[in-house]
């Protein structure tokens, strides 16, 4: 008879393959999340603040369990960035990780979009559109919504390392190695518990972002599909999502190497 064996398919993704699926299943998640509660005649419409904050969470520790043994589940470029500014990741890898995870970005975005297509062709607010692909912030305040995302990924970053450094400390190379810290059944639902965490406690002035490749991707993706009543893409702010979280996750990631928390 014959006996399908997954695992062996899996282990054969390469990590920028694998970087790609991380994202798009990250954006599904939280994109989705968020078409659910703004968009109009959805079943979750209205439901919350801390409903978004949960589905990103989940939407995170998700694409950590498909992928965290394969890539180490960056799904950001900040991690990428902060983790090779620090010498735990090499930077001939850097610029693939990146692009694997801009396309995931889009194309998870497009995922969402053909979900809700129904809910889009509904007379709705254009700023409630664009919200279900990339941030905004409440007030807007370039240096207040740059240093907000600044602190947030900061955060993020930091605390991806902490647990990282707890679940596989001190191997012979002394390096944080994400593929075995989340191989583990736990670990990836606390990165999930950490975005979820920062999502209430720091969200509310931008909406978060604290991921270029969750902002950026998905407002191409905004810019470029046939969406009734969409409005611009608000380009003017499209720099603080992605320059905020690159520099506010490499400094997380260089106030962890120094903290001494490190083995």
């Amino acid at each position: 008879m014959f006996t399908f064996k997954a695992q062996p398919l899996v282990r054969c993704m390469s990590p920028y393959f694998a970087e790609f699926i991380g994202t798009m299943i990250l954006i599904l998640f939280g994109n989705g999340v968020v078409a659910n509660v703004v968009l109009k005649k959805t079943k979750g419409n209205d439901a919350g603040w801390i409903v978004i904050s949960w589905g990103w969470g989940m939407g995170v520790a998700v694409a950590v369990y498909t992928v965290g043994h394969i890539s180490g589940a960056h799904i950001n470029p900040a991690v990428t960035v902060s983790l090779a500014s620090i010498g735990h990741f090499g930077w001939d890898q850097v610029a693939g990780y990146i692009i694997a995870q801009m396309l995931g970005a889009i194309v998870g975005s497009t995922l969402v979009w053909l979900v809700y297509l129904a809910h889009y062709r509904e007379k709705n607010d254009p700023e409630l559109i664009r919200a279900t692909f990339c941030t905004s912030p409440a007030i807007r305040k370039p240096a207040l919504n740059f240093l907000t995302e600044f602190i947030a990924t900061a955060m993020l970053i930091f605390g991806i390392l902490a647990i990282a450094e707890n679940a596989a400390p001190g191997n012979k190379e002394n390096l944080i190695n994400l593929e075995d810290a989340f191989s583990t059944w736990f670990n990836p639902l606390l990165v999930g518990l950490l975005v979820f965490a920062i999502g209430l406690s720091l969200g509310g002035p931008t909406g978060y972002a604290i991921n270029p490749a969750r902002d950026l991707g998905p407002r191409i993706a905004h810019a470029l599909l046939p969406i009734p009543n969409k409005g611009g893409s608000d380009w003017g702010y499209s720099w603080i999502p992605v320059v905020a979280p690159l520099l506010g996750g490499t400094t997380g990631a260089v106030l962890f190497h120094i903290s001494g928390i490190a083995t």
